[in-house]
């Protein structure tokens, strides 16, 4: 069905939920039903039984990848869940042509393997289910892919069209199989082996970022990929770090089990914020190095006086390295990931009209943080250190816009690297006077699955710890259910646990374990995922860096459960109060009562007041736990057990690490249900003027 050129804005501006408008042939509409249960072929059969697709299918007969005992088309013809990018006898002619071949039999196992394993994503994704963005799961050949939307005129009409990594086009789309789905493309599926600065380096649209790079040797600190030295001590270990499959990982958590596994493989990953050349131009007048150099200085200068001497641009201090490190992420940053607003479901928990969701990240710029948001309204995207609701002030009345990323239809034309993805920005971002003194000049909120690179860093299956996928066809992965039992075969929810001594910013002994939860709508956890930490433990967590100042900090926990602990919690080793035990509701902690029972907005104060004297704090009003279609029901503020604890104080002159110790107390162990955090600047939890929101 093809879209004319009046329509085209409107279909181009929406998180597209219908893709069959686009300039591809849909056989037949899947729907969910026939994701894992249509009785149509098997997808190798699907290919072998279409002349189309013959060469194709002898490149899949030669690979098995590492398993010389499974050719891939033979995996194809097995009951499972596959996503097959099938590249027609063309698409197969003109890569042979680009290699000087003439025929399929001139290519290697090697070449066999690679683009047949670059073509298979073990997991179903329809047209449906994604656009703009990349896909959660990797291909088997461990590379993120990305689908985005583009224009196409054909007989003087305008086409949308769908680009698998931008250079392969789909030209046949959602043929559903009863293993998965068959799309066709007209190229073979292209995917980059080189790291990230290499990949930075061939776009021409960011050489005066990629020169800075250079001259700093930050690019040298982004050509890690894999932790070579990554093992565990014992073969019991070893043993532990099934895919999911050992019994004695399904670890009971308050009322249900977590089907818990260790990383097979440790990564390193990146993600880097690029100003196109362009826009430096138009907006700055900066069409060199030199312009950048004096950005730079402008910037930082003010914040950094005693560092002005510093003249070798490799120094972290130097202004030129500062400007550029603050750019880079030491994570995997994808447009859906930055946030929780991942195009799915949980878009609905949050009141967006009051809340833009958003996320902080420690970035590579020492003792610096940036604020990722994701609004809604008339200003939807994705930008870094913004601050508002929606394309207003906030209630403290103010509005800082910050630099929009551009969404994978806007973004580099190149496939993505090993180790990392870049994004085009709209703006510079700086750690400067604005983003300390007023962006920051705020609650931080941050959730716990994100105070480790490592749990935002690529497993081998290409996803990541935070958000990790299950096998619920209901929301076709992208969710958990949760409650389910202590047989690993019929626990379909998949968690990532991390072992002592690979985890950063974070330090525990050997007898904590540590897991990062699937992510559960369900859940009273606010953005639905949650980190928990079972056994006598006690772990020291790096807070991120905050501008100078004094600071509370208090941890969002789910109370109520006779599995909880009783947790002493310190800053920088200093105990702060009494040991907090979360077995307890809020009822019985601090005589919690909900906004209704208390009646107006001026006794709601003074309950708010009383209990924060006390260390207390009700939950956010701006999440609902649950499945929705739209935000409603009862919020975490309206939930008795969902509360948050103010753990203690501290001082920060903004160059300086920060500890937060939590130490459980019961000799028998127990388990700590580890949401969130805030740390909130005294000017705001100590404001006379304007009370702290609560939201």
């Amino acid at each position: 069905m093809n879209i004319k050129n009046g329509k085209l804005m409107l279909a181009a501006v929406a998180l597209i939920t219908a893709l069959q408008f686009s300039f591809v042939s849909c056989s037949d509409d899947p729907g969910l039903d026939n994701y894992y249960t249509t009785t149509k072929e098997y997808a190798s059969d699907y290919l072998i039984n279409r002349s189309q697709y013959s060469q194709f299918v002898q490149i899949l007969q030669r690979a098995t990848g590492e398993r010389d005992d499974l050719r891939l088309v033979d995996m194809l013809g097995t009951y499972g869940s596959y996503t097959v990018f099938a590249p027609t006898n063309d698409a197969i002619d003109k890569y042979l042509a680009g290699r000087g071949f003439s025929s399929v039999d001139e290519l290697s196992k090697e070449d066999c393997d690679t683009i047949a394993l670059n073509s298979i994503i073990e997991q179903a994704y329809f047209t449906t289910d994604y656009s703009n963005t990349q896909y959660p799961k990797a291909n088997m050949l461990e590379h993120i892919m990305s689908i985005s939307c583009d224009s196409l005129v054909k007989d003087g009409e305008v086409y949308l069209k769908l680009m698998i990594n931008k250079t392969s086009q789909l030209v046949h789309a959602d043929d559903s199989v009863c293993n998965g789905v068959v799309h066709t493309v007209d190229l073979v599926v292209n995917t980059s082996n080189d790291l990230l600065p290499t990949v930075m380096r061939a776009d021409s649209a960011i050489s005066i970022y990629n020169e800075a790079l250079s001259v700093t040797k930050i690019s040298d600190s982004l050509e890690v990929y894999m932790d070579e030295s990554y093992g565990f001590a014992t073969n019991k270990d070893r043993i532990d770090s099934c895919t999911w499959t050992n019994d004695k990982l399904c670890i009971f958590t308050a009322q249900e089990y977590d089907n818990v596994a260790y990383p097979e493989k440790r990564y390193y990953n990146f993600t880097a914020f690029m100003v196109p050349d362009s826009i430096l131009a138009e907006k700055y007048g900066i069409t060199n190095l030199d312009g950048l150099r004096a950005k730079a200085k402008e910037l930082y200068e003010p914040m950094y006086p005693e560092d002005a001497g510093v003249t070798d641009e490799t120094d972290r201090r130097n202004y030129l390295n500062r400007f550029i490190s603050y750019h880079i992420l030491n994570r995997l940053g994808t447009y859906y990931t930055l946030t929780s607003i991942d195009g799915g479901k949980l878009v609905n928990q949050f009141n967006r009209r009051k809340w833009d969701n958003c996320d902080w990240y420690e970035t590579l710029m020492p003792y610096s943080t940036m604020k990722v948001s994701f609004p809604s309204g008339s200003q939807a995207g994705l930008y870094i250190n913004r601050r508002g609701v929606q394309s207003r002030a906030d209630e403290r009345g103010v509005f800082v816009r910050g630099s929009k990323i551009a969404p994978v239809s806007d973004g580099p034309l190149q496939p993505n690297a090993v180790n990392g993805v870049y994004h085009y920005i709209d703006d510079i971002v700086a750690y400067d006077a604005v983003t300390q003194n007023v962006v920051f000049n705020d609650r931080l909120r941050l959730d716990c699955s994100t105070l480790s690179p490592d749990f935002m860093t690529k497993l081998t299956d290409g996803e990541t710890a935070r958000g990790h996928s299950s096998l619920n066809p209901s929301n076709n992965g992208m969710y958990g259910r949760g409650g389910q039992g202590a047989i690993a075969a019929s626990n379909t929810d998949h968690c990532v646990g991390f072992k002592a001594g690979y985890c950063r910013n974070f330090e525990y002994t050997d007898n904590t374990h540590l897991h990062v939860r699937v992510r559960v709508l369900g859940y009273w956890s606010y953005q639905g995922d949650e980190v928990t930490i079972k056994g006598p433990f006690d772990v020291k967590i790096k807070l991120p860096p905050v501008p100078e100042g004094t600071y509370e900090v208090r941890m969002m926990t789910c109370t109520g459960f006779a599995s909880r602990g009783i947790v002493q919690s310190y800053i920088d080793g200093i105990p702060q109060g009494i040991p907090f035990d979360m077995r307890p509701g809020g009822v019985e902690l601090f005589g919690y009562q909900t906004d209704d029972a208390l009646g107006d907005d001026d006794a709601i104060t003074a309950f708010d007041k009383a209990i924060h004297n006390l260390g207390w704090m009700k939950g956010p009003n701006c999440y609902s736990p649950g499945e929705k279609d739209s935000f409603g029901g009862t919020t975490m503020r309206g939930l008795n057990n969902t509360i948050r604890r103010v753990l203690g104080h501290f001082y920060t002159d903004g160059k300086s690490d920060h500890i937060l110790r939590l130490q459980q107390k019961m000799e028998s162990g127990g388990e700590m249900n580890f949401d969130f955090i805030e740390i909130c600047p005294s000017s705001v939890y100590n404001n006379e003027y304007y009370a702290e929101d609560k939201w």
